[in-house]
């Protein structure tokens, strides 16, 4: 039987804590949740190898490095509500959802939003809601929000995301040029966005959030 728990203080201890990511709630909860509950059955002998884990359609469950470096410089309170933007089976939720005060976990497919619900109830994930909706609509009944996050590539970022912030609040984006990509902080200061960079990382651009090309004759 695999030892999954040995697995994951592997992961923290070989993929976290190496990336400089060393704030206590971010170590306890990467290592209180169970990774492999949260990506594809098939998948579950590579949940904690330091790469994206395919979901299908494009989607991915971020490789743990680049999570917890997106949770670390997004420095998350206890008393905070925060959007997850394509919560996949819901792994980042979970994760996020013992650091924050509540999590709004969004996702676009009904099967797969559905199987996350479970799953979150299942891991006691009792202040996560799940929202079924466009991942590039947010969910603004619930907002507006301390926090957000984007779980994968963005060429385009719809300014119905950042709507949602509340002033001086901050979301985390990995803005994808190519093969390159690069992991933003935005920050909401009088109504406009100021964004640093973070790091480096790189994910598929999810469905939705791509550049469009302009016309020309």
């Amino acid at each position: 039987m695999t030892d999954y728990a040995a697995r994951r203080t592997m992961m923290v201890d070989t993929q976290v804590r190496p990336s400089d990511v060393t704030k206590f709630p971010i170590i306890d909860a990467m290592l209180s949740v169970p990774r492999e509950s949260f990506v594809p059955r098939d998948k579950r002998e590579a949940a904690y190898i330091g790469e994206n884990v395919e979901l299908g359609g494009g989607r991915v469950v971020l490789e743990p490095r680049t999570l917890a470096k997106m949770l670390d410089a997004l420095d998350i309170a206890n008393d905070e509500l925060v959007l997850d933007i394509g919560t996949g089976l819901g792994y980042s939720s979970a994760v996020i959802a013992r650091i924050a005060e509540a999590v709004i976990a969004v996702e676009d497919d009904e099967d797969r939003a559905d199987e996350a619900q479970a799953l979150l109830s299942e891991n006691g994930s009792d202040n996560v809601v799940l929202h079924k909706g466009a991942l590039t609509a947010g969910a603004a009944d619930h907002g507006p929000y301390d926090v957000i996050i984007v779980q994968g590539g963005v060429e385009y970022l719809p300014e119905a995301l950042t709507e949602q912030l509340k002033e001086g609040g901050r979301i985390c984006v990995l803005f994808q040029t190519g093969a390159l990509g690069e992991v933003r902080i935005g920050y909401k200061i009088d109504g406009k966005m100021h964004w640093r960079l973070a790091f480096n990382a790189g994910a598929p651009v999810l469905p939705g959030f791509e550049k469009h090309a302009a016309f020309s004759l």
